[in-house]
């Protein structure tokens, strides 16, 4: 009895100490970011905005379904580390007929008959071919969660960025009315002085094309703010035929964040999309280890790895 018991120890231990056929893969170091962000361009309607991208935009919704199959996957792979039990039961009634030959005189002629089966059934990881898969499987949830973060943040900034662009046409279509009032008074100065002889026809013809280049201008301005009102609306989940924002100019005064020249090319190891691709190569990393053992079909030794 002790002798079994050494033998099952002995067998776990080497389990657990086996060797792993995957390279030696060291995951970059990088030091974690700030526990806060501020919002750097303190505008409170941007952030209303960038507060409702979350819970609207259908591509996040995708992303996070595709994360929550990886770690799906992760518990599949998990699951082989420990032993498997299947179950199963069968139960059959039978009954023998009067006219039968055999129908009993004494006993019973109905038979009840229950079977219960019960298969338990384990792999010992000699060569870390589950491990590694385990490995794999959580490298490539970390990728699907860096794919996650990476389409968010690529959501959020062109949502900025339609944002600080419909001000700025705000801003310019001012600019534009303005002109329109401009050259109107000009036409007028400039017929009143071709009505008094004081200027030729041409002049009259040139300011009023001028003037209707200034509304054709405005017109276009007016024109790209509604479709850049209609992408925001698309971005926050809104019907883009109800969805107004008020108009609100830039001003002359503000100025964009500044950026710090002094960042460390460290920081780039902080982006979801690098460290989205770092996590794929360590999952392939890991598949080498589940790839080696299977193909040692030659006859040599799975630890001689060429």
């Amino acid at each position: 009895m002790n002798c079994g018991r050494a033998a099952a120890l002995s067998l776990l231990v080497g389990a657990s100490t086996a060797c792993s056929f995957a390279p030696a893969y060291k995951t970059p170091a990088s030091a974690p970011p700030a526990s806060a962000f501020k919002r750097i361009f303190k505008d409170s309607n941007l952030d209303l905005l960038e507060a409702r991208v979350g819970d609207a935009n259908q591509d996040l919704k995708a992303a996070f379904a595709r994360l929550q199959q990886a770690r799906a996957a992760t518990r599949v792979a998990r699951a082989d580390l420990f032993p498997a039990l299947t179950t199963g039961s069968s139960a059959t009634r039978s009954r023998t007929s009067m006219n039968s030959p055999r129908f009993p005189a004494s006993a019973r002629a109905i038979d009840n008959d229950f079977n219960v089966q019960a298969d338990l059934s384990y792999e010992l990881d000699v060569w870390g071919r589950v491990r590694n898969a385990l490995s794999s499987a959580r490298a490539s949830e970390q990728a699907n969660a860096a794919d996650l973060a990476s389409l968010d943040l690529a959501i959020r900034a062109e949502l900025a960025t339609d944002y600080f662009t419909l001000r700025a046409q705000d801003a310019e279509q001012i600019l534009l009315d303005q002109t329109v009032e401009d050259y109107i008074l000009s036409l007028r100065l400039t017929q009143n002085l071709y009505n008094g002889g004081g200027a030729a026809l041409f002049d009259v013809v040139q300011a009023q094309a001028q003037l209707e280049t200034a509304r054709t201008q405005s017109a276009d301005i007016r024109l790209q703010r509604a479709q850049s009102e209609h992408a925001i609306a698309v971005l926050v989940g809104e019907n883009p035929s109800e969805f107004h924002l008020a108009p609100n100019p830039l001003s002359t005064n503000e100025a964009p964040p500044a950026i710090d020249a002094g960042l460390p090319s460290a920081l780039l190891e902080r982006r979801p999309d690098v460290a989205g691709a770092e996590r794929r190569v360590a999952a392939a990393n890991a598949q080498i280890g589940v790839a080696r053992p299977a193909s040692s079909t030659d006859g040599a030794s799975p630890g001689a790895v060429r």
